[in-house]
């Protein structure tokens, strides 16, 4: 019933889908325009599209807009506090549990709508541009359901970070120069032993540059965690920013 009402604030809501076409958008212009990059003087072509690895490439470049659907989360969230309708809500009988549940939920389906965008862009171009290796296309969508792993912790640390802030600029502000800027930042002054269990080198970890193997042969071997290692820590961190939201979100005054 609450998840109902969530979805009439959601759907009349133009900055949510104004947030998801930009993410399905420029994913689809930045894999369309990727078969025309040249790399040591030579044409990608239809080669970036071959199944199974197109599945790898995709979610790693689709990693990168994964950032949008955090802003819109964070905006989601800051609006409660903005509109005071988590006062609201709890003012009418519902628990902070349950507040925090819808937006759990909300995370879900973005995730969920991250995870088909890609599946669908990724089916068009295998389709159109290397329909020869369509029967391989199943054997990398593991990837996907990783990438799904990913955008649920970028989600969770997004919301973590609106309850803390609650003003939606400030909030999207500081989710970003975490990501982009902080954490970089603290992994220089880390042994790399350390750095590769910091939040967002473990979400990274879960989409690794395709042809990483190759690059290391010539720069060494990388000390991040093999996808396999990182999704259990991954799932850890997602827990754990959930759980601390929802004691932030208990412990103050709505």
């Amino acid at each position: 019933m609450l998840f109902r009402a969530e979805l009439r604030k959601i759907l009349p809501y133009r900055t949510v889908w104004i947030i998801l076409l930009a993410y399905a958008v420029l994913l689809l212009l930045f894999v369309s325009a990727g078969g025309s990059l040249n790399v040591n003087g030579q044409r990608l072509g239809d080669s970036l599209y071959v199944f199974p690895g197109l599945w790898e490439k995709l979610t790693f470049v689709a990693s990168y807009f994964t950032m949008l659907l955090g802003i819109l989360l964070v905006i989601l969230v800051t609006d409660e506090f903005q509109f005071r309708t988590f006062r609201q809500q709890v003012i009418d009988g519902s628990s902070v549990a349950g507040l925090l549940q819808n937006k759990l939920a909300v995370s879900g389906l973005l995730a969920g709508f991250a995870v088909l965008v890609v599946l669908g862009i990724g089916t068009y171009f295998g389709l159109t541009r290397a329909a020869g290796t369509v029967a391989q296309a199943t054997a990398g969508l593991p990837a996907v359901l990783l990438y799904g792993v990913q955008v649920l912790g970028v989600l969770a640390l997004a919301a973590l970070v609106a309850v803390l802030v609650r003003r939606s600029g400030a909030a999207i502000l500081l989710f970003l120069l975490y990501l982009w800027v902080a954490e970089p930042l603290l992994r220089l002054s880390l042994p790399d032993e350390l750095d590769r269990f910091l939040p967002a080198k473990i979400f990274n970890s879960l989409t690794p540059m395709p042809g990483q193997e190759l690059m290391a042969t010539v720069t060494g071997p990388s000390m991040a965690l093999l996808p396999s290692q990182a999704l259990p820590l991954a799932l850890a961190y997602t827990a754990l920013f959930w759980g601390l939201s929802y004691l932030l979100l208990r412990s103050r005054d709505l």
